[in-house]
């Protein structure tokens, strides 16, 4: 028998000198039963029993505690009358089989055992603060496993480090004890859900594990035994995890008023002023879709949608006129919205509040866009292209600004590459405006629904600008999709524009503006640089593999490109290592 059986409730209530601290890591484990809740006694608990209750509390790790509990506490009459046998691999204590009775003592008490009182080890974004929360976001190192595409804290789709090349896992036995493994490694507790079918988004690049088998003790994902061969696995059985995380309280803090529904409203947030705390908005002033996602993220409603920098549609609380927060610019990482940069006590709205204050709209799922790297290094070619064959691309601002001077009978050289960016996402990427304001271009004959969708640069070694690049406008389309997806967007007759998941924009090396003027670029050693949506225009579920390099050699005849650096390789843009192809064109 297990205890799911009796008891319809677990809980870890704070001992008496950690009642203020977030989040609660030591305290007297309770049993709910038959509406009575009741500790549990020492004499039969194990650390692997331990390590079960901070699992499915958010905590990676348990600790030994070693406390004297007063006499007044030994003889309290509320002990349940079973012991409790866990492997150390439930995901719930629940799981855990119901051991031998135990004998009762005429009082009722535990004999020579004290209560169970466990002391769990939060994982290092999680250190356990004053009553107000986290005061910094916790950077992490490079870890080898890491989670993309989740919608809130502690989920994603499950990606390991193989030789410098980030790539995915194939569902293929994947459970929750594999999954346990990942959520311990990242920090977090036990896994709540080992999802299959690529139910968080499909990755990109190899499949690195398959057939994943865990003992459940081992430190890391890669320790556990797998099948290289992975053949067979496609994207579509990507795994991912949904781990158990501490409560932090972080939902008490923040609301949304005045929405027409509970996803979207006028940001309001709990500040401390005057020594007590109030309701009130957030300055929209530079307030942006990185800034929202942090609230969604804060409020467990999933990804932001949009931003707004007036809200004087959603009629809030009338007591939370005032601004309690200002200066907010986040990184994208923070899990709550005071870890972001921001005033402090100082506030600076010189909008002020109300019909100015900040909003969000916030979805469950959002797109997710990334380049195929391989495809710009493979098509990186030198073309020198008369003006008079230029004029559209002078007209629409693709070329460098000594091409004004140039007279019809010069040329330009053109460092073109071929463009293809797929949504692996989990929604379309729509343009952010809609019919009404996209610009008509006359050459191209089509309308473009995003001005600025991608940035074409070349940069020194140090990362300066040596050629002026551009900014590419798109017009957004399905170019070519997975096998089984229909495209949904297309150019043509001022039709839908976007990207459906699955699907992806190809603009191909030849054709106008789908290059870098470096006409006036002397040799040298520099950096090819391609961002995708750079100003976060459109909401995604992961920017960080938005950002493609290579790095290039010019002699002012022919250019090499090497190092080739995809989203889906590494984790950061700073440094150049690992994955390395060498190519020559002429």
């Amino acid at each position: 028998k297990t205890l799911e059986e009796r008891v319809e409730e677990i809980r870890i209530r704070p001992i008496s000198s950690h009642l203020k601290r977030i989040p609660v890591t030591e305290g007297y484990v309770e049993l709910k039963e038959r509406g009575k809740w009741r500790q549990i006694c020492d004499e039969e608990w194990t650390p692997f029993n331990s390590r079960v209750v901070c699992g499915m509390y958010g905590f990676p790790g348990e600790k030994n505690y070693n406390n004297k509990v007063s006499l007044s506490m030994r003889k309290r009459k509320n002990y349940w009358g079973f012991s409790v046998n866990c492997t150390g691999n439930e995901a719930h204590l629940s799981s855990c089989k119901l051991g031998k009775p135990l004998e009762p003592k005429r009082n009722g008490t535990c004999g020579r055992g004290l209560p169970v009182v466990v002391s769990c080890v939060p994982g290092r974004a999680f250190a356990p603060s004053s009553s107000t929360g986290f005061r910094k976001a916790y950077r992490p190192e490079q870890p080898l496993v890491r989670l993309r595409g989740g919608a809130n804290i502690g989920e994603g789709r499950v990606e390991v480090l193989k030789n410098g090349i980030w790539g995915t896992v194939c569902d293929d036995n994947w459970n929750l004890r594999a999954a346990t493994i990942v959520c311990r490694e990242l920090g977090f507790g036990s896994a709540k859900e080992a999802l299959t079918g690529a139910k968080l988004g499909q990755g990109m690049g190899p499949v690195h594990m398959n057939e994943v088998e865990c003992s459940g003790f081992e430190k890391s994902l890669t320790d556990c035994y797998f099948n290289n061969d992975a053949l067979g696995c496609s994207h579509e059985e990507d795994a991912a995890v949904r781990c158990n995380i501490p409560a932090m309280g972080f939902q008490k803090r923040i609301r949304l008023s005045g929405g027409r529904n509970p996803l979207e409203g006028r940001v309001e947030v709990l500040a401390e002023k005057n020594g007590s705390l109030v309701w009130g908005t957030v300055c929209s002033e530079n307030w942006g879709i990185i800034e929202a996602m942090v609230v969604c993220r804060q409020l467990g409603l999933g990804f932001a949608n949009h931003a707004f920098q007036e809200t004087w549609y959603w009629a809030g609380d009338a007591n939370a006129d005032n601004v309690v927060m200002s200066g907010v610019r986040c990184s994208g990482t923070e899990m709550s919205l005071p870890q972001c940069l921001h005033h402090g006590k100082h506030i600076n709205c010189p909008k002020g509040g109300g019909r100015f204050a900040a909003g969000v709209s916030c979805s469950d799922t959002a797109p997710d866009l990334v380049l195929n790297a391989q495809l710009v290094e493979q098509t990186t070619y030198l073309e020198d292209r008369p003006m008079y064959a230029l004029e559209c691309a002078l007209e629409e601002n693709c070329l460098s600004s000594t091409a004004k001077k140039n007279d019809h009978s010069s040329y330009r050289r053109l460092l073109r590459f071929s463009s293809q960016i797929h949504n692996v996402g989990q929604a379309d990427f729509r343009p952010k405006m809609g019919y009404h304001a996209w610009t008509w271009h006359e050459c191209h004959r089509h309308y473009h629904s995003m001005e600025v969708f991608t940035h074409y640069d070349l940069l020194s070694l140090n990362g300066t600008k040596v050629a002026e690049g551009h900014k590419a406008s798109f017009c957004l389309e399905d170019t070519q999709c997975d096998e089984g997806i229909q495209k949904r967007y297309l150019c043509a007759n001022f039709g839908e524009q976007g990207i459906t998941v699955g699907c992806w924009d190809t603009y191909r090396h030849d054709i106008d503006c789908q290059w870098i003027d470096v006409t006036d670029v002397k040799p040298g050693d520099y950096i090819l640089q391609v961002v995708i949506n750079p100003n976060y225009d459109v909401a995604e579920s992961d920017y960080t593999n938005n950002v493609m390099k290579c790095k290039c050699r010019y002699d002012g005849y022919r250019i090499w490109t090497y190092n080739i650096y995809p989203p889906f390789y590494e984790g950061t843009y700073d440094q150049f290592n690992g994955f390395q192809i060498y190519c020559v064109y002429d």
